[in-house]
């Protein structure tokens, strides 16, 4: 379990970091949150933290990008927004990424809601109303 608030963009690293360091066996993470809320911003500090060796965009449209890293292997970052059905899942084979042990850091899980393994760390990120973001993982 995690909690965290983020007040500025200038934390937001050593959030990334303490989260990382609360989750050391953990591969999966399924983060949600609404529009905006920053899931993709959170995960951008997770990779330079990871010390990821390419440039982390969203995968809006190719729905899986794949990312290097200096020592903690390949992270696989997905974006389920604009998935139509599950049928697209089992089509680009979501299981070799989801059982690899790699990394995987999920934006939209609720679409994918049924193929998510149970090891899956539900994250969280909620804005409040200062405009400062709550990270909760569980």
């Amino acid at each position: 379990m995690f909690r965290a608030e983020i007040n500025s963009l200038s934390e937001i690293n050593r959030i990334a970091s303490m989260f990382l360091m609360a989750h050391p066996a953990d591969r999966i993470f399924a983060f949600y949150g609404a529009m905006g809320a920053g899931k993709t911003t959170f995960i951008k500090a997770l990779c330079e933290e990871m010390q990821v060796l390419d440039y982390v965009t969203s995968p809006t449209f190719s729905l899986i990008n794949e990312y290097q890293t200096e020592n903690k292997g390949t992270i696989f970052h997905f974006d389920f927004y604009r998935i139509n059905n599950l049928s697209e899942a089992y089509d680009f084979g979501y299981e070799d990424y989801f059982y690899s042990n790699c990394y995987c850091f999920i934006e939209w899980p609720e679409l994918i809601e049924s193929l998510l393994p149970s090891i899956a760390v539900k994250v969280f990120i909620k804005e409040a109303e200062n405009g400062s973001r709550i990270i909760e993982s569980e």
